[in-house]
């Protein structure tokens, strides 16, 4: 199969999520939001780091459920803390913590964070048909811009391009991937 080039072709979890996650459009809002505290997580390192890590931050942030992270005290920030499975940083872990908060707002909003995330293009998949390479866009800039607005933390535009990529608004697939035209 002929993947992206990004992809570490030794690593089967970095195969398995680019084959059925990367660029697939997602509705769900659980998912969304899992997306986006990984995305968050991210900053400042690899992808593939995150990704390793993704069960780890599954059982430490149960299940990544929003309504309960909302919730998280101080006793819940201090074992994340000392979880050596997940990446240990106060301030990317009071982001989710908020976040998740925000995300639960934006839902009674709009009805839903889907909605919410959608309408930035009409509910269209976005395929750039030219080779440039991209870590921001227009469209990153204004969602960025917008839930900054909304109080969330650690979605600069070039977090929220990857994610927009993660959660398949934009397809970014290189021409030369089995997974270009899906």
């Amino acid at each position: 199969m002929n993947r992206c080039k990004w992809v570490n072709d030794k690593n089967e979890i970095y195969i398995k999520y680019h084959d059925e996650e990367w660029g697939v459009p997602s509705y769900d809002d659980k998912y969304l939001f899992e997306m986006l505290m990984l995305e968050s997580f991210q900053a400042g390192l690899s992808w593939e780091c995150v990704l390793n890590k993704r069960e780890s931050f599954r059982k430490a942030f149960d299940n990544f459920d929003y309504k309960k992270i909302a919730k998280y005290d101080q006793n819940k920030i201090d074992k994340l803390l000392n979880n050596k499975g997940i990446i240990r940083n106060r301030l990317k872990i009071n982001s989710a913590i908020n976040n998740a908060q925000k995300f639960i707002e934006i839902q009674e909003e709009y009805g839903s964070f889907c909605n919410y995330i959608w309408h930035f293009t009409n509910n269209k998949v976005i395929k750039y048909e030219d080779e440039i390479v991209r870590s921001t866009s227009e469209l990153s800039d204004k969602i960025s811009k917008d839930l900054q607005s909304k109080g969330m933390k650690f979605v600069g535009s070039t977090i929220i391009y990857s994610y927009l990529q993660a959660i398949g608004i934009i397809n970014d697939h290189e021409k030369d991937c089995d997974m270009s035209n899906k």
